[in-house]
């Protein structure tokens, strides 16, 4: 690893402030002020019987494009901070691990509209009167649609960590803070970086389900690009179709310059080589900042405190070394897991007597056969966007990640086509499908696959570039070419991030579902047989037995391919392909 520091390098000769510095403060202070700004609006009052129409001036797209980025990176955090935990419980714990990957796998492909459809009234009680309360339900609908994938790569990538370097740590003594701090997180940042970018992309695929709600007969709208996006196409309005979809590229384009960009070129130091590569990533974000000396005041003054006081507290709440008791029990920790396990499973119980209690008496055999018939259907679309997905962006990601200025060029392209909400391409498709008569069972896959393909594309990147550069010119030095270097050096390489990708892309595909396979432009609807078509329809129509069983029998399928085909994989990519 090229260095283990996790601080922004700057530097040494940095003694004092400069007009960048002032830039860079003005800049921080900017987006303290946007985010009151726009935080504020959430806390208004909120009646749903009066919710206030759309303003499709050009004037307003600022604003709720405004509203809708603040929503985009709250969620975003709460996502990043519960990828880290669960994703180093499942790394650490053999218990915890058997729990948590299975129910990721699930969660993920559970739609946004059953959660919405279970949390919007919960928020509402939770916040009487107040539009905070519909507020946390779009941001929970979105951070449901970032969180996955990061918890799966991060979960992965802890636990490819070359084993040298565990026990490097070890014979150092280091404590679990200081190695996760040193060797297991910034080893974990290139892949956490690239998974980051493209959940945040999933976060924009279903911003306008977010933010345009409709559930239980009611139909609720946030200020933001999303519903602006909704009601542009309930009404056929192009105009204003565009207008949002501008502002929204434009949005993807500055997260990318301004923050993806210089995250890639910081990461790039943590990776796993002896020799660097020649042609390193840039970005004129990052060398502004390395110029900066208000990140090494921030560093003396907070960072590094913080540090400290965090390492100290780790040390005092962690149980005492004592000789003769390698082993001692840490019972406050276990205490509070058990507590938190108990108060899970007593809620999970109440949820299951709820869902049976709605259940009885309302469904017949026929129709639970009907609805496991659909996920059948749906299923076969899952697997054919994985293969086909795997088949044309596998080679594309091993050349993009082998050539750093194609990826300069070619990540901001993959984020914009990774974040378009598919609900925009329907003044195309709607009419495409129409014109050629093409079935909505067959077109429903491309609209799937333009929504779930991308995971597979940023973890290749992301396994490609992260192949050490010796491994790269003994490559090159024994005279490797075409199919002798794929099956001896980036097949190996990239599989376990493959898997991650093909993983989360299926999981994604079954929530993408519910908005490819029913497509609605203006007076033109196009319907494919599948469980995604008809949980949205029961959502809207606020069919609770039948959102309950759609909802479990696309668990059930989940569970399935979870068992039967993800979990191998991810076993045999974690035996045979590390680089120890």
């Amino acid at each position: 690893m090229k260095s283990t520091s996790p601080q922004l390098v700057v530097g040494n000769n940095k003694t004092g402030f400069t007009w960048v510095d002032g830039v860079v403060l003005l800049a921080l202070f900017g987006v303290l002020w946007s985010f009151m700004h726009f935080g504020r609006g959430m806390l208004v009052a909120f009646n749903p019987a009066a919710v206030a129409a759309t303003d499709f001036s050009t004037g307003q797209i600022p604003y709720y494009a405004g509203r809708t980025l603040l929503r985009m990176w709250i969620a975003f955090s709460f996502s990043l901070f519960f990828a880290i935990a669960l994703g180093y419980l499942a790394a650490k714990n053999a218990v915890a691990r058997a729990l948590i990957l299975p129910a990721l796998d699930v969660l993920q492909s559970v739609p946004v509209l059953g959660f919405l459809s279970a949390t919007v009234a919960g928020f509402m009680a939770l916040f009487p009167g107040s539009l905070l309360g519909v507020e946390c339900a779009a941001i929970f609908a979105i951070f449901t649609g970032q969180v996955w994938n990061m918890a799966f790569g991060f979960y992965h990538s802890m636990v490819t960590v070359p084993s040298d370097m565990q026990e490097a740590a070890s014979t150092y003594g280091l404590t679990r803070w200081q190695r996760f701090r040193t060797v297991e997180l910034p080893g974990a940042a290139h892949s956490l970086i690239w998974n980051s970018m493209m959940s945040f992309g999933g976060g924009w695929f279903f911003v306008a389900q977010s933010e345009a709600i409709s559930v239980m007969n009611k139909d609720i709208k946030l200020p933001g690009l999303g519903s602006y996006m909704a009601n542009a196409i309930e009404k056929g309005d192009n105009h204003a179709a565009l207008l949002a979809v501008a502002a929204m590229l434009f949005l993807i384009l500055m997260s990318d310059q301004l923050i993806w960009r210089p995250l890639l070129v910081w990461a790039d130091k943590f990776k796993i080589e002896l020799t660097e590569s020649g042609l390193a990533p840039t970005s004129w974000v990052y060398n502004l900042l390395r110029g900066t000396y208000v990140f090494v005041w921030l560093d003396i003054k907070v960072w590094q405190p913080l540090q400290d006081a965090l390492g100290q507290t780790i040390r005092r709440l962690g149980p005492p070394h004592r000789r003769g008791r390698p082993g001692a029990v840490k019972w406050p920790v276990r205490m509070v897991g058990l507590l938190l396990a108990v108060w899970l499973a007593y809620e999970a119980l109440i949820g299951v007597f709820a869902a049976i209690a709605a259940l009885h008496g309302a469904l017949t055999v026929g129709m639970v056969a009907h609805i496991v018939w659909l996920g059948f259907l749906t299923l076969l679309r899952v697997l054919a966007m994985t293969i086909l997905a795997t088949l044309i962006w596998t080679p594309v990601g091993v050349w993009i990640g082998f050539h750093p200025k194609v990826a300069r060029f070619a990540q901001p392209l993959a984020q914009i086509g990774a974040s378009f909400p598919v609900n925009m391409t329907f003044p195309v498709v709607v009419g495409l499908f129409v014109a050629t008569n093409t079935s909505m069972n067959w077109g429903s896959i491309l609209l799937i696959a333009m929504g779930t393909q991308w995971y597979i594309l940023f973890n290749v990147i992301a396994g490609a570039m992260a192949i050490p550069n010796e491994m790269k010119e003994v490559a090159s030095i024994y005279g490797l070419r075409r199919w002798k270097l794929w099956r001896t050096l980036i097949l190996p390489a990239i599989f376990p991030f493959w898997v991650t990708g093909a993983c989360t892309a299926a999981g994604g595909a079954w929530n993408a579902s519910i908005v490819a396979e029913f497509a609605t432009w203006g007076d033109t609807t196009l319907k494919a047989d599948g469980l995604g078509a008809f949980i949205a329809e029961v959502t809207k129509s606020g069919d609770t037995p039948l959102i309950i069983a759609s909802i479990g029998v696309m668990s059930l399928f989940v569970i399935v391919m979870n068992k039967l085909v993800w979990r191998r994989l991810y076993g045999y990519a974690e035996r045979r392909f590390r680089l120890d």
